[in-house]
């Protein structure tokens, strides 16, 4: 399948999802030897396209700013954004294994990248609504734009997006309940008020109620760090399993054709004999 613009020659390399509002695919430009990856929003349903640009419009933004390139192509108008790498923060976050101060920088990443993203709020609020928040190896928040168009509402404003926001804080700051997690409290007091108006708001109590950072202590952090590397130590250990069971595979086809097992020979019987003396005499 392709998607052809004035400057791009897209190929779809993966299928994120297919409706008879928008399509979401991931594909791979051919103008280019790079490669590069795109986020590819295919607006199949007019009028869904009309209230997208409209939004933009009404916020006094210009849709530009957000994509790489916009065409039409067989009637859907056509939305390439930048493609990262999918690391959902419900499947990343390791809530059980920071700190809370850990847990609080990166609700303080959350809100900053809401606050920068310069998106129209109900665009925002979509994201935010269908979990498209990313959550990288440094900590750092990013969206991505795999979202279903069908749901999109003109009427949101900054106050649903920071109540919507507020409420993925609660959970990230959930598995510090326990302790003396203030600003957990602060959010479960507000939000159960819809108390939040601006992003800033928001912004202001995680930074006033946040501990302070301190070092950790030597086991928590090698256990931070083999909590980050599990995925490449679980590979590590298959790779090592699969080794073993070739190994002792061919052993025993060598012990069934042979009777014995050449290189336990090398291991075994290689000092016996040095030069024309045996060592066993």
């Amino acid at each position: 399948m392709f998607y052809q613009s004035q400057r791009m020659k897209l190929e779809c390399v993966r299928i994120v999802k297919e409706s008879d509002i928008n399509d979401i695919l991931i594909c791979q430009d051919l103008n280019t030897s790079a490669g590069n990856l795109y986020t590819l929003l295919v607006i199949k349903e007019h009028q869904i396209a009309k209230k997208y640009l409209e939004v933009f419009q009404q916020a006094g933004m210009s849709a530009q700013d957000s994509y790489i390139d916009s065409f039409s192509d067989r009637g859907a108008l056509c939305m390439a954004f930048e493609y990262k790498q999918e690391r959902p923060l419900r499947d990343f976050y390791m809530g059980e294994s920071y700190t809370l101060a850990e847990c609080e920088s990166i609700c303080i990443n959350v809100i900053m990248t809401c606050i920068t993203s310069n998106l129209p709020y109900p665009i925002l609020y979509l994201l935010l609504k269908q979990e498209q928040l990313h959550l990288s190896k440094d900590h750092t928040v990013y969206f991505s734009y795999q979202v279903d168009l069908a749901q999109l509402d003109p009427e949101k404003t900054q106050r649903d997006c920071a109540v919507a926001c507020a409420s993925i804080l609660r959970e990230l700051l959930r598995p510090k309940a326990s302790q003396k997690a203030f600003s957990y409290r602060l959010l479960e007091k507000k939000i159960s008020r819809k108390s939040y108006d601006r992003f800033t708001e928001l912004y202001k109590d995680i930074r006033i109620t946040a501990v302070p950072k301190k070092k950790r202590g030597i086991r928590k952090r090698i256990k931070a760090w083999f909590v980050r590397r599990q995925d490449g130590l679980f590979r590590l250990l298959l790779c090592i399993c699969l080794f073993l069971a070739i190994l002792a595979l061919v052993s025993l086809i060598s012990q069934l054709l042979f009777g014995d097992i050449p290189w336990l020979r090398l291991l075994f019987n290689g000092f016996k004999t040095i030069g024309t003396e045996s060592l066993l005499r």
